[in-house]
This record gives C-alpha cells, sequence and structure tokens, in this order.
C-alpha cells in the first residue's frame, strides 16, 4: 500500500515537472520568436546606375532630399582618392584611362539616373578645405558646411550649382561663442517652417547654431545640456567615467521635428541629446556606448509620416541603421553589416529620407558610396539585428 503510495507521488511528481517543463519551453520559444513592428527595407543593389565618363567618387559625406524627391551627393574625390590605385587619369601625366574624380556634388533622379554634377573653388566663395554635408531646402537651395581647419563658413548655391551667398568667413579661430563665424560646420539641417537653419558646429566649435535662412543671421546657439558651449578639452571618452557636461567633437548633426524638438548627435559621446527648438534640454540615450573612437551616433533622420514616428540613426563605427521609436529612444531593430557588398557598410556616415520613405546613406573613409534602401512598409521584424536586408526573391 505504501509503495503503491509513493509511486502515485512519485507519478504526479513527473506529470507536474514535464507540465512545468513543456511550459517553460513554450515559453522560451514564444521569447524568442517575439516580433517587433517597425519599418522595414531592402537594398537596392541597383541604384544608382553607372557615373558617366570613368567617375568615381572619393569619402561620401553628405546627402539630402529635394522636393521632388531627387537625391544629392557631396564626396571628397580631390583629397580622398589614389591616382596611383584609383584616380589614374587624374595624374599628371596620365597613367592610365580609368579612373577621374566626379564632381564634388552630383544630383540622381529617384531612378538612379545622374541628373547634374557641380561644384569646387570658383569666383566669389570659399570652397570649403574639406566640404561635409549638404541640404536642401524648399527653394531648392543647395547648403553645404565644411570641417577643415580653415572652414568657419557655410556656402548656398542653387540646385544647378550658381553659387547663392555665403555665411561667415574662411579661416576663423576657434569660437564657440562667435556670432559672425562657425568652426568646422558638420552638417546644417533646415527648418522651413520657423525659416531657420539648425548647424551642427561640430569638428572645431562644440555647439549647435540656429541661423536665419534669409539673412544667415544668428539668432541662438548652446552646448550639451542647454549650457553655454565650452572650447575646453575633456579628452577621450571613457565609458567607464561620468558623461561630460559639454559636447566632444564632432557634434554631427542637429534635426529638428515637427512637434518642435531638435535631436543632436553627440558623436564621439554615444549620445543622442533632445532639446526644445529654444535648447532647453529634455532627454538623452546613449547607443552602443562602449563604443570608442569614432563613436557611434553619426546621423539622423526621421520617418516621413506626420507624426515622424521612427527615428534612423546611421553608425559608421560599428556599420549598421538603428530604427529607434523617436518619442522613447528604444532601440527597436537594426540593419546592415561590416563590408563592400550591397546592403552592407564600411563607415556609413550619413542618412537621408525621401517622401515615400526610403532611405539613401553614404560612406566615408574607404567605403566610397552612396546606398538606397527601400521602403517596405511595417511590419513585424524576425530580429533585433536583422543584417543585410537583400532583396526577398519573386
Amino acid at each position: 500500500m505504501l509503495r503503491h503510495r509513493r509511486l502515485v507521488v512519485a507519478s504526479l511528481f513527473l506529470a507536474a515537472f514535464a507540465a512545468l517543463f513543456v511550459g517553460q519551453s513554450r515559453l522560451g520559444a514564444a521569447a524568442a520568436n517575439q516580433r517587433v513592428d517597425a519599418p522595414r527595407f531592402e537594398v537596392d543593389p541597383l541604384w544608382p546606375k553607372p557615373l558617366p565618363n570613368r567617375w568615381i567618387l572619393g569619402s561620401a559625406i553628405g546627402v539630402g532630399i529635394d522636393s521632388r524627391d531627387h537625391v544629392y551627393i557631396i564626396h571628397r574625390g580631390d583629397s580622398t582618392l589614389n591616382q596611383r590605385t584609383e584616380s589614374g587619369a587624374d595624374a599628371n601625366p596620365p597613367m592610365a584611362d580609368c579612373c577621374r574624380a566626379a564632381p564634388p556634388v552630383l544630383e540622381f533622379d529617384p531612378d538612379g539616373n545622374l541628373v547634374k554634377a557641380w561644384g569646387g573653388p570658383g569666383a566669389g566663395y570659399d570652397w570649403p578645405q574639406s566640404n561635409h554635408g549638404i541640404a536642401v531646402d524648399e527653394k531648392d537651395n543647395v547648403w553645404i558646411g565644411g570641417n577643415g581647419r580653415e572652414d568657419s563658413h557655410i556656402l548656398m548655391f542653387t540646385r544647378d550649382g550658381r553659387f547663392v551667398k555665403q555665411i561667415g568667413a574662411a579661416r576663423q579661430p576657434t569660437n564657440s561663442a562667435s556670432r559672425e563665424h562657425f568652426g568646422g560646420v558638420a552638417k546644417v539641417t533646415l527648418d522651413p517652417r520657423a525659416n531657420e537653419a539648425y548647424v551642427s558646429d561640430g569638428y572645431r566649435n562644440k555647439r549647435v547654431a540656429v541661423l536665419d535662412m534669409s539673412s544667415g543671421a544668428l539668432k541662438r546657439f548652446w552646448g550639451a545640456y542647454g549650457n553655454v558651449p565650452s572650447d575646453s578639452s575633456y579628452g577621450r571618452y571613457n565609458p567607464d567615467a561620468p558623461l561630460i557636461p559639454q559636447f566632444r567633437t564632432p557634434v554631427h548633426c542637429a534635426e529638428p521635428t515637427h512637434d518642435g524638438l531638435v535631436y543632436v548627435c553627440d558623436r564621439p559621446n554615444n549620445r543622442i541629446q533632445v532639446f526644445t527648438k529654444d535648447g532647453k534640454f529634455v532627454k538623452e540615450q546613449q547607443v552602443a556606448r562602449r563604443t570608442l573612437g569614432d563613436g557611434s551616433v553619426w546621423d539622423i533622420a526621421f520617418s516621413r509620416d506626420p507624426q515622424q514616428k521612427y527615428l534612423y540613426l546611421a553608425d559608421g563605427r560599428n556599420e549598421r541603421v538603428y530604427i529607434l521609436d523617436r518619442q522613447t529612444l528604444e532601440i527597436l531593430t537594426m540593419f546592415g553589416d561590416g563590408g563592400r557588398q550591397p546592403g552592407q557598410f564600411f563607415a556609413v556616415h550619413s542618412i537621408a529620407t525621401d517622401s515615400r520613405g526610403n532611405i539613401y546613406t553614404t560612406e566615408t573613409y574607404e567605403g566610397k558610396r552612396v546606398q538606397k534602401f527601400v521602403y517596405k512598409g511595417i511590419g513585424p521584424v524576425p530580429r533585433m539585428d536583422q543584417g543585410v536586408v537583400w532583396p526577398s526573391r519573386p
């Protein structure tokens, strides 16, 4: 009798244990298969079409979209291409029939056809020693900054390359309190509703500066946490040390939103800082906080829905694009990987979206290209790190 009772108890225990094991397994499988809804993309490996004239790109350090969804990029073909191994036709005397540096600014239509190419030194303005960043306003004027030691100014051209104006003088000293000039502008981002231009000022200065788009006059500026910007050096970033009260160089982007906020790329500190448009600090979020060297927060673009629900973050050190919930700054998913094949990255530097929600990226250093990622709608993404978003087969 006792033996029978023990057998019954043991059987019940085993049954309960088995049920618990099965339940936990199902919960684990459910967690492993848990999905999140987010924007989905596929790389277009055939965009853009081949360039004419045996042109090639140097380090590509800016991308902007105009009112017709034309894509403008800016690159440094004159200074970043090696004539012995890349641009032999530019050597004096030419070393080969191929290849040549394309002009600094290239405009593509949505299908990837080259429309125009222009840029470089000319009369009446100081072409940047090291051009950096490109933006196109609602009148299709093109704004260009520069991050060289002599670059303390901003240029504006028409879409076909006719010079309009220069804001600030070249060859001015670092001074984050200056109201007349800049210090290594990484990027200009435009807010046509307020007629304002946000300058990530940037590679020598350590601030966000806001200009009147019409006059070019400086209206306001601020540093990290809304502090008065300082040109003091805080040394190299240490992921185990407290976050510093100022930006480190470069301040790499300053992106205004429809709802009155500004998202700033504090690149070497691996942090996004959010402000009101008058410079009041709202919140911050670090991304890949243990990233050293160039940092993880390189450039920001927003989804094209009216709420700008999603934030796209280019990380040129870890070679990926993050998709974040813009309000919470939670990372929902990411795509990309290191490499030179379509959908991979080598120093993904700049990012922009067109009216259809497609993403365009440029790559600096030895990446030297522009890529298009086609928007495929909102839907479940299978995992946090999607890797290369290669086109699905028919």
